[in-house]
């Protein structure tokens, strides 16, 4: 069986890490654009046979979408015997339902494009809400890789005297698991409305913070606008952790102004923060869909 992976190029550093536990030889995807905007792929044309892995973070989907579509065709024409994709962040997980008069659903939109395209999905902790299960949205075979071992490992060794915050009750499920990963205590913090413009943030248990380090985690960062809430409510937070560094805008830069000692992040979306690998994790999950989807009858 002959594996190919094959990084877009903000995605290279993190194939570096893939390649090796997947048995994959790194074949990157070539992307420019020409003057009027639309893109040319152009990839390696020995993939006769090839079980193909295309490794997208789907951070900024709408520019990546075509370019997927091409590359994923392409690398059939070439002769690749199957196709799957890694995407450490999924994109167009927000809108699973409508909200308003006239809004497309775009959630499950999203998923048949990709699977026109794609024999398998792999992607790290999908933000699901109203959706329970990632199967459930897509009819391609998919794994859901959990950060939280990873992120607790590195808590556990960087900051032994931490206590996990959460910024919200939707956080929660985050924290929790990864606070009995780590053996850290724990806290979420309560949210109180007072009126349209008056909500007050607090810690449900003070004196448990007191003496150790207010380690705050959340699992995307956008627009970082939750969690300068959460600092003004924190004066001792000194780290934050992200599994999906989004950062949109100046999002990060505001959040270091804002007092952060650090910002420590997966690497499922390429940024200056990322501290904590994933790509194993990623290697074995893509190792295990990769063989499915070739596995016949016939084969021994």
């Amino acid at each position: 069986m002959t594996r190919v992976l094959m990084p877009f190029p903000t995605d290279a550093a993190l194939a570096s890490t893939i390649a090796m536990p997947l048995q994959a030889r790194i074949a990157p995807v070539a992307w420019r654009h020409f003057p009027d905007g639309e893109s040319l792929v152009t990839l390696d044309d020995a993939l006769s046979g090839a079980d193909v892995a295309i490794l997208a973070s789907l951070r900024n989907a709408d520019a990546l979408a075509l370019p997927l579509r091409f590359a994923a065709q392409t690398a059939r024409e070439f002769g690749a015997r199957s196709v799957g994709l890694i995407a450490p962040y999924l994109g167009y997980m927000r809108q699973d339902t409508r909200f308003h008069r006239g809004e497309a659903v775009s959630t499950p939109l999203f998923a048949r494009f990709l699977e026109e395209a794609f024999d398998w999905l792999v992607t790290v902790d999908p933000h699901l809400h109203r959706v329970e299960r990632l199967q459930s949205l897509y009819r391609m075979p998919t794994a859901h890789v959990s950060a939280t071992p990873a992120v607790a490992r590195w808590i556990a060794e960087t900051v032994p005297d931490a206590v996990l915050i959460g910024p919200d009750s939707e956080s929660g499920q985050w924290v929790a698991d990864i606070a009995a990963r780590s053996g850290m205590p724990w806290q979420v913090l309560a949210k109180e409305r007072r009126g349209d413009y008056d909500v007050r943030v607090s810690l449900p248990d003070p004196a448990a913070v007191s003496g150790r380090t207010p380690v705050l985690i959340d699992d995307i960062v956008s627009s970082g606008h939750t969690i300068q809430e959460t600092l003004a409510h924190l004066r001792r937070l000194s780290l934050l952790v992200a599994i999906h560094p989004v950062f949109a805008g100046d999002a990060y830069a505001r959040l270091l102004a804002a007092g952060l000692a650090r910002i420590v992040s997966t690497d499922t979306i390429a940024h200056p923060s990322n501290a904590i690998a994933l790509g194993a994790d990623l290697a074995a999950a893509a190792s295990t869909l990769m063989a499915a989807s070739t596995d016949s009858p016939e084969d021994p």
